[in-house]
């Protein structure tokens, strides 16, 4: 980087793939890199979700690229990428977004079930940065983004493996950092706090103890948006974040600064 500009800011010409990124958070965050100038490749486990996302990129008027790919599996994630060099042009951008969550008690849940999840949300990220690092290491640039997770930093019910996943995925993050730091690749996460999608529809109901519960923990007091995601990632995508490596930005209103409210004495 030769210096600032609001230009640091800019995507353009740079080729930016988002994992699983048909619907939800990924699309967000796929949609604000498209707006900094950014061409968009995405995957999906099947074709019906790829078709899906090519379908909203083309109804926000985004022209994206879609392929199917499971990022579990090494070599055909390997072929996919030599696929998006050879169709769309090297990968300058890798956001890791892929992910499952199953909310199982720990001693209820069978180890295939945790396997599956470790699978996707933690291997997954190591078998995409493997395969866009060697093209980015001899072009001497390169961002990768991975989605992590409050609970890369907290416990929580149900969730185990989920938490195991995401908390090893900040490790991992810093060591990309550490590793290829030195080949002006920046390996950043980005660690959503409960952000409104549909899935959480059910749960932000009005008078619902779950809803009531977040926005008491959220210093913010209220759910995040989708949109509350899309300038940390536009960031960490850019070279505005080219000094910043190993670091997990957490965009969750404020939840891990905050012990939360005393109780009201009883009367």
């Amino acid at each position: 980087m030769n210096g600032f500009t609001m230009d640091s800011f800019s995507l353009k010409g740079k080729v930016a793939l988002v994992t699983g990124a048909s619907y939800g958070i990924g699309f967000s965050i796929a949609s604000s890199l498209a707006e900094a100038g950014a061409t968009i490749v995405f995957n999906d486990i099947n074709q019906d979700l790829v078709d899906q996302g090519l379908a909203a990129y083309k109804e926000a008027g985004i022209e994206a690229h879609g392929y199917v790919a499971d990022v579990t599996k090494e070599e055909e994630i390997k072929n996919f990428v030599l696929k998006v060099e050879n169709e769309v042009g090297p990968v300058d951008i890798l956001v890791n977004n892929a992910g499952i969550i199953k909310r199982i008690p720990m001693i209820e849940m069978s180890a295939e079930d945790w396997r599956q999840v470790i699978d996707i949300d933690l291997t997954g990220p190591f078998i995409m940065a493997k395969a866009v690092l060697p093209s980015m290491i001899e072009r001497g640039h390169g961002k990768i983004i991975n989605i992590a997770s409050m609970m890369s930093e907290l416990g929580r019910e149900t969730v185990s493996a989920y938490a195991a996943a995401k908390g090893g995925l900040k490790m991992l993050t810093k060591n990309i950092a550490s590793e290829y730091g030195e080949y002006n690749i920046q390996c950043n996460a980005i660690g959503p706090g409960y952000i409104e999608t549909p899935q959480t529809a059910p749960l932000r109901a009005k008078g619902h103890p779950f809803n009531e519960f977040i926005i008491s923990k959220t210093p913010a007091a209220r759910w995040g948006t989708v949109d509350d995601l899309k300038g940390p990632a536009v960031f960490l995508a850019s070279e505005a974040s080219d000094f910043v490596n190993g670091h997990t930005l957490y965009v969750d209103g404020g939840i891990l600064a905050y012990i939360g409210k005393q109780p009201t004495p009883a009367k």
